[in-house]
């Protein structure tokens, strides 16, 4: 056992510890910290019936609850509290407990401080997950013993025993994990920033300087600490400046000094002056541009773990992650696509440019405060049907007539709305016909329908599958 997580052990075992949120993740924090032996009490804004499953399977365990609405008025008397990712680190009785001598951390943060494994990290606006699974892939391809987690995988700090100095770990982050982190990857990745989430983060800047904290706290001219950046956004090729570990670009637009670009329809990782061909544009097995991007990010932070040919395996046979432009099913000759990821304008976009043709777009869902009107120009471009749900739709529509009225195309495009999400399909498949795709790309967060994208992409997965 590593020294530092015995010293936790130690620590802990004494101690009254609070947890918020009793979900995904901290279900399996809390067991682990019963198993040994803390003092542990759940707290949660839900009451007893609604989340009855999960209180059956904490049953028998020695846990206290403080449930509903109040729930956070018993936040008191506790040493440690561990916080869930989305709940913000300043409401009054987070800053109450502080002030009372409580320490306020993260299921993530402790797992920063007690792994003893390198750790490759992921963050972005967009295209968190695919970069995140195909670093593990190529990694675990490659033959090392890997370890899948943050907001995708398993909750690691429960596995914290069985993992080694040895293994690599390849975390995705959100802006919440991140947003109280003094502790940095060994390898960061940063795909790209755009608006989002700012009904969470009380501005674009303070939701920027989350994703920082990624790599700020590297140490200083340590070689064996990367940060890799995204040449062709402009946010993040400012991050430059503040990286403390050795910066290595990627980008799909022109070639880089040092990182990975596409050349001649190939991607290529150069170092120094050594070009290293890896793989064709078009042997990437998933679809659209973005995905390009994904893998010249992937490529930067595992070519000095991995041979060139286990990338290129990794790229000509892996088919995708759940709910990123994954076929459902063709019916009568027209495709069905599941794309709930895209919680973001800009994730849209990149999932309607993963096509050569126009689609039957359904959008809209919980208004997260971002800006839409950059969906405009992609829906005039690529969208033959737009149905809208939820409440962006208005917002979403707003973008297609300001961009009519700015351009004069796009007037014809019919728009038609939905209450619900099976009303918004049989819409969609009514107005497509043989040949045509359909794509669930909602540019929306969930929140007003669902828990959360995957469980809006597997009811839009069944809805399809029962037409």
């Amino acid at each position: 056992m590593n020294k530092k997580l015995q010293e936790f052990k130690e620590w802990i075992k004494n101690k009254k510890v609070a947890v918020l949120g009793i979900g995904v993740s901290n279900t399996p924090l809390i067991k682990y910290l019963v198993k040994l032996g803390v003092d542990v009490t759940a707290f949660d804004q839900s009451d007893a019936v609604c989340i009855q499953s999960v209180l059956q399977e904490l049953e028998g365990l020695n846990v206290k609850y403080s449930l509903g609405e109040n729930y956070l008025k018993a936040l008191i008397g506790f040493d440690l509290v561990f916080k869930t990712p989305g709940m913000r680190f300043d409401i009054p009785e987070i800053l109450e407990a502080r002030k009372n001598g409580a320490e306020i951390t993260s299921e993530m943060e402790v797992f920063f401080e007690l792994c003893p494994a390198q750790i490759f990290a992921v963050t972005g606006s967009d295209g968190k997950t695919t970069t995140t699974t195909l670093i593990y892939n190529i990694l675990k391809e490659q033959g090392y013993t890997c370890w899948l987690g943050g907001n995708i995988g398993m909750p690691l700090l429960s596995r914290i025993d069985e993992i080694s100095g040895t293994d690599k770990v390849v975390l995705e982050l959100s802006s919440f994990q991140l947003h109280t982190m003094r502790k940095s990857a060994d390898t960061a990745v940063v795909t790209n920033v755009s608006p989002n989430h700012l009904d969470v983060h009380k501005s674009m800047d303070e939701y920027v300087d989350a994703k920082k904290n990624i790599f700020k706290y590297q140490a200083s001219g340590n070689k064996s600490s990367k940060v890799i950046l995204n040449m062709d956004n402009e946010i993040t090729r400012g991050f430059e400046k503040e990286a403390l570990g050795d910066v290595i670009y990627f980008s799909r637009m022109e070639s880089v000094e040092n990182g990975a670009y596409v050349k001649d329809g190939m991607l290529v990782y150069k170092k120094d002056e050594e070009l290293l061909k890896i793989v064709k544009a078009d042997d990437i097995v998933i679809p659209g541009v973005h995905n390009v991007e994904n893998y010249l990010a992937a490529i930067c932070a595992t070519i000095d773990y991995v041979d060139p040919g286990t990338i290129n395996k990794v790229a000509t046979t892996f088919k995708g992650v759940e709910h990123r432009i994954e076929l459902v099913r063709e019916l009568n000759g027209i495709r069905f696509y599941n794309d709930s990821i895209a919680s973001s304008p800009t994730r849209t976009i990149a999932g309607l440019n993963a096509f050569n043709q126009r689609v039957v777009l359904i959008a809209g869902g919980y208004d997260k405060k971002i800006p839409y009107d950059v969906m405009g120009e992609i829906i005039v471009n690529k969208v033959k049907c737009l149905i809208l749900i939820g409440q962006t739709g208005p917002k979403i529509e707003k973008a297609l007539r300001e961009e009519v009225k700015k351009t004069g195309k796009g007037a014809v495009i019919p728009v038609l709305y939905a209450s619900t999400l099976e009303e918004s399909v049989k819409k969609a498949h009514e107005n497509s016909s043989k040949g045509d795709i359909v794509i669930l790309s909602p540019a929306s967060a969930s929140f007003d329908m669902f828990r959360n994208f995957e469980e809006r992409g597997n009811r839009f997965k069944e809805i399809v599958n029962q037409l």
